[in-house]
């Protein structure tokens, strides 16, 4: 893995261009043109792994101390979820790793987070390339509503100097990946917020992957999506984390225990407990989770 670049950090003088352009910088459009590393990756099964560790991970908004102290570690080529009420840290945790939660007026964050043996957080890491490197898909989908669905995936690409040729194939690659190429393959220049939910979400995943990130945080991906298009997701959880390192919100116990290798379970924001999803389903060490997943709280 080649580290961030240095020095570049932005922020926004409205809580709407604050959304704005956090949005576009995780969904692989930062909101200038970034000093990015030069990166070369193998594609599809040859893509090394890239593991995220977090150590003594505390969170603040203003005075409020949301994230007390949380290490945890999330193994390349792996999809962990992270489980707990509302109000337990999940959201935070994530935004932390793209550094997304400093965007917050007041809000900050110590320790470390390692993407490998590099720590996001440290003074000369360009922020931009972080959220590069560390993709982001919402809970609602967004699709950039003025452009096609060929442009939403190819919106970043052509910020980083894709070549005509290349972006074509990428964006095309793109979305045969999230399973969306025969679904839109005779449209690609038609609105893309014209998708339906579930399509969305899965443009949005698609140009999230068109630029190659490391690692992929979702944050309750498919918490407003229908049943069928819950599943389709949840498929595409299960080919990507092949090539990237996932780490995915949910309120979904059994989406969880279908998608996860490991989970994490958190509350009031400390992690209580992390291990392969089938012990903490079956056999969780700490009472506090053991309540929870058998739905005695939360």
């Amino acid at each position: 893995m080649t580290p961030p670049d240095a020095t570049s950090k932005e922020t926004s003088t409205s809580e709407t261009r604050d959304q704005e352009a956090t949005e576009m910088s995780t969904g692989g459009i930062p909101s200038e043109q970034p000093q990015a590393p030069e990166i070369s990756e193998p594609r599809a099964t040859e893509r090394p792994g890239h593991a995220v560790r977090l150590k003594g991970l505390n969170a603040y908004y203003g005075q409020l101390h949301s994230i007390k102290d949380v290490t945890i570690e999330f193994p390349a080529h792996q999809a962990t979820a992270l489980i707990g009420p509302s109000g337990s840290g999940k959201s935070t945790v994530v935004r932390c790793i793209n550094r997304m939660h400093e965007e917050i007026p007041g809000a900050r964050a110590t320790g470390s987070v390692m993407l490998d043996d590099h720590d996001v957080y440290a003074p000369d890491v360009d922020v931009t390339s972080v959220r590069r490197l560390i993709g982001m898909v919402f809970q609602k989908p967004n699709p950039f509503p003025t452009m096609s669905i060929f442009d939403n995936v190819a919106a970043g690409l052509r910020l980083t100097g894709t070549r005509s040729d290349d972006l074509r194939d990428t964006v095309h690659r793109s979305l045969r990946s999230v399973g969306l190429w025969d679904e839109v393959k005779d449209r690609l220049n038609e609105p893309g917020i014209g998708l339906s939910g579930g399509q969305q979400q899965r443009l949005c995943i698609a140009r999230t992957i068109a630029i190659e990130p490391e690692v992929i945080l979702m944050d309750e991906p498919a918490s407003a999506l229908d049943p069928l298009s819950t599943l389709k997701i949840e498929e595409l959880v299960d080919e990507l984390k092949e090539r990237y390192t996932i780490v995915i919100v949910t309120h979904n116990m059994q989406q969880a225990a279908r998608v996860a290798d490991t989970t994490a379970f958190m509350l009031d924001g400390e992690l209580i407990e992390h291990g392969p999803t089938s012990e903490i389903f079956t056999n969780p060490k700490d009472d506090r989770t053991e309540r929870y997943v058998t739905g005695k709280f939360g």
